[in-house]
């Protein structure tokens, strides 16, 4: 990536869990330089290792530990040529404006744009095309440079993955019946209390299956020929059904399709899966894993502990394919909630644009 220019990054609600995660990623990344940490008042103005709670795996990075963390404000970003939002969505909308409209170009975890007409919802491996609305998103804020994309629903992120490819082979799909079963770390932190979690199975997420059932539609949909609007799918059925689970990470899902075509054979379901490319990988970006779906051969996979870090946590891994006897074709997959679900989205959305010489 010797060829890339050098980004000025900055991460947004930097010390909680999201925000740790950009930062590990950001870390060893070829060509993205972290330049800045916002987060909230109480924060403000301590170095990086004192305000946080560190809760990932992996150690906190050197290049952050002595920091200062900044508010959420664009004044303390002007050098940055981007800045990644780990935001809480009760407070993300407001400041992701304020920066959009000083012409910072915002890339988000936060929900609170995804539905919005005017903004791109990628996943990059996905709906890179969906890019396209940058330009009008431009026009409409008179932002000059600044813009807002985000990236979805961590479950929503996975189950995408595997529709697209079946689309993409197969034609439209008319129904879809997803159960999910999300790990604790989808919470944040401190997340679920351990009372609730331990030894038990909670059969709610607050206003998580709406936003699958609507933002399936959204990113499975196009672009109108004039790159001014999206033009969501309204001709297919998603339920979905979400539950936390005593899993840290990975969210495993259990999902029924069926055409709107005639069905295709378990095996070449299989071989469309294991075909699927995405242009991020045509592109090279540096994020982007070197397979999107690795389909499992175990009879007993995925399982999170075993197949959450599947192309560095980029990937989804399906398994336990074959023939729904309600439906067309079943099987269960996995994908990293805070990887691809979360930061990563965020990282190879970024190198995307990058790419398409939005930055």
């Amino acid at each position: 990536m010797a060829n890339e220019r050098v980004l000025n990054v900055g991460v947004l609600g930097a010390t909680g869990t999201v925000g740790q995660r950009f930062i590990v990623l950001l870390s060893s990344h070829p060509y993205m330089k972290i330049a800045g940490l916002g987060a909230s008042e109480r924060s403000k103005d301590k170095v990086y290792e004192v305000a946080t709670r560190w809760k990932m795996q992996e150690r906190m990075p050197d290049q952050v530990k002595g920091v200062v963390v900044k508010g959420c404000d664009p004044a303390e970003f002007v050098g940055c040529d981007l800045v990644f939002s780990g935001l809480d969505a009760s407070v993300a909308g407001d400041v992701e404006t304020a920066f959009l409209k000083a012409g910072i170009p915002v890339f988000s975890n936060a929900k609170n744009y995804r539905m919005d007409p005017k903004c791109p919802l990628v996943v990059p491996v996905v709906n890179s095309d969906h890019f396209k609305l940058i330009d009008e998103q431009r026009k409409i804020f008179d932002s000059g440079k600044g813009f807002v994309v985000t990236n979805s629903n961590c479950s929503t992120s996975g189950l995408v993955v595997a529709l697209k490819a079946l689309q993409d082979s197969f034609g439209p799909i008319s129904k879809v019946m997803v159960t999910t079963m999300q790990a604790i770390s989808g919470a944040g932190y401190p997340g679920v209390p351990s009372l609730d979690i331990l030894d038990n199975i909670v059969p709610l997420i607050g206003g998580e299956e709406p936003k699958m059932e609507e933002e399936v539609l959204k990113i499975l949909g196009g672009v109108n020929q004039n790159a001014t609007s999206f033009l969501p799918l309204n001709d297919i059925k998603v339920s979905a059904t979400c539950n936390r689970v005593p899993v840290v990470d990975g969210h495993t899902e259990c999902v029924s399709v069926e055409f709107a075509g005639e069905a295709p054979s378990i095996e070449k379901v299989k071989e469309a899966f294991e075909s699927y490319r995405c242009e991020a990988q045509d592109l090279g970006c540096p994020s982007a894993p070197d397979k999107v779906i690795y389909v499992a051969t175990d009879v007993d996979r995925p399982q999170p502990r075993l197949d959450r870090d599947a192309g560095k946590g980029m990937a989804v891994t399906i398994g336990r394919i074959r023939e729904c006897p309600v439906f067309h074709v079943k099987f269960t997959l996995l994908v990293h909630n805070t990887v691809l679900g979360a930061a990563g989205a965020s990282i190879l959305n970024a190198e995307l644009a990058q790419k398409k010489n939005y930055l």
